[in-house]
């Protein structure tokens, strides 16, 4: 039996009591010493010893003390109380390890003295029930944060999303409670309005996947980064259509209201440069890099430096088996630019896999679609895997319902790639996978949409990396 001493005086102290006695141990025997003795409901006499006398008394404390006690725990009312029972309790045992409930932000030395601030317990309790904050476990785990609780919102993101589909990088979904009853969580079960998840992970990690799983539209970037990119290399882009490509980089800028930094390597065209420079404004930076050494490095520094949450580049880049890769490897949404006007598009368009990719990434679809003001539109080829498809198609229309955004569902018996070439004004969506950084040579035999992605290059095209 592991004996455990109370020292108590005043509620808390009382309220304590109560609370050990209701929680079943059988391997604790309690000493409870009281100023003034209280009563006690449902008191076991084999776990419970109670004494009435003054602890700050050396002398009737000593006795007491002979025995061998795992800890003590002071919770009284008076700091004098408190630095008195502590002097006795030191002078007869250095080593024992003692709790004491701290009202007044007491100094200590001692590594065997525990305080537990009652002031910094509440203000956190009360923290819980702010809105907006996420409830981060103080008593489990190291306490930093690693496990976290947070409201899943009906307007979210991560509504009627299935769990199998969330990209779960360094934390975990590990606990539903719906209805105040604990729903384990499988790759089939969906996320519902009001579902309270219990994550775990690393606390950075955890703060990203807060602020994504409240997040509602009209924050695109975010949660990939603040501010947009436009990445020139005058060795890969045509230096007429340069001029082109800034203006509908700057149309992109003022729909999403967040900085443009505007970023040329391996300059050449001076007449060019002089141009750009004139764009300078509180709200777009131009960076003119004269030194060719190290462009990776320092492009991902840019991506740090500046966080970035969308990178615009030009047709001819993107098709730069390097920059492709490149790109992929920011883990950053990628606008590539097309020849054609970007004020005239209209429609979002996706085409729908056998892969569960588009619901990853649906949240950010809807976002992009209503801050540019476009419709969505989903091609669904009539081939195999319709099970997966239609899970996918339900997902939209359950997000259409939610953010009041309607939907177009087309079935297509033949390739949509071959319909949308005759189509005019519209975007094409798709997630940035690995197999998009494969050179071109290796979709020629392919049937997959994704992979023949260049087959609608004369259209303005926005690549969604796939992870959170």
């Amino acid at each position: 039996m592991k004996k455990i001493l109370i020292i108590s005086s005043g509620d808390v102290g009382s309220h304590f009591i109560q609370r050990v006695s209701e929680t079943y141990s059988s391997e604790n025997i309690y000493y409870v010493v009281e100023i003034k003795a209280r009563k006690y409901k449902d008191i076991n006499p084999a776990r419970f010893k109670f004494y009435e006398f003054d602890p700050t008394s050396l002398y009737k404390i000593s006795n007491l003390l002979k025995m061998e006690f795992l800890q003590v725990i002071i919770a009284m009312d008076k700091l004098v109380d408190v630095e008195n029972t502590l002097k006795n309790i030191r002078t007869m045992n250095k080593q024992l390890r003692v709790i004491v409930l701290d009202k007044w932000s007491i100094d200590n030395e001692d590594p065997n003295v525990v305080l537990v601030n009652s002031n910094e317990i509440l203000s956190s309790r009360l923290l819980d029930y702010l809105p907006n904050v996420p409830v981060i476990a103080q008593n489990v785990g190291i306490g930093e944060g690693e496990i976290m609780e947070v409201m899943v919102p009906f307007g979210s993101s991560f509504v009627y999303r299935h769990i199998g589909v969330i990209e779960q990088k360094n934390w975990r979904i590990v606990a539903i409670y719906r209805n105040r009853k604990l729903v384990m969580p499988s790759r089939r079960r969906m996320i519902q309005p009001n579902d309270l998840l219990v994550l775990v992970g690393e606390p950075a990690v955890l703060k990203s996947v807060y602020r994504a799983i409240k997040r509602e539209l009209g924050q695109f970037p975010e949660p990939f980064g603040s501010n947009l990119y436009l990445y020139i290399d005058m060795n890969l882009v045509n230096h007429h259509t340069i001029e082109e490509y800034v203006k509908r980089a700057i149309f992109v800028h003022e729909k999403f209201t967040h900085d443009l930094i505007i970023k040329i390597v391996n300059p050449g065209n001076i007449a060019i440069l002089q141009e750009l420079k004139k764009l300078r404004e509180e709200d777009i930076i131009v960076e003119i890099e004269y030194d060719s050494t190290y462009l990776k490095e320092k492009f991902f520094n840019d991506i740090k430096v500046y966080h970035v949450g969308l990178i615009i580049v030009s047709r001819e880049m993107f098709s730069s088996h390097i920059m492709r890769t490149t790109l992929y490897e920011s883990h950053v949404p990628v606008l590539k630019i097309s020849d054609k006007s970007f004020s005239k598009v209209k429609d979002t368009a996706i085409i729908l896999s056998d892969n569960r990719d588009l619901e990853k990434i649906s949240s950010t679809i809807f976002d992009i679609s209503e801050q540019m003001g476009f419709n969505i539109e989903l091609y669904n080829y009539l081939n195999e895997h319709q099970k997966d498809k239609e899970q996918v198609i339900e997902h939209y229309y359950n997000l259409s319902t939610i953010f009041s955004k309607s939907i177009k569902v087309f079935k297509e018996n033949e390739n949509p790639i071959r319909t949308l070439k005759n189509k005019k004004n519209f975007i094409q969506i798709l997630p940035f996978t690995e197999k998009l950084t494969a050179r071109r040579i290796l979709s020629l035999f392919s049937t997959d949409n994704e992979l023949l992605y260049h087959k609608l290059d004369n259209n303005h095209q926005i690549f969604i990396p796939v992870q959170l």
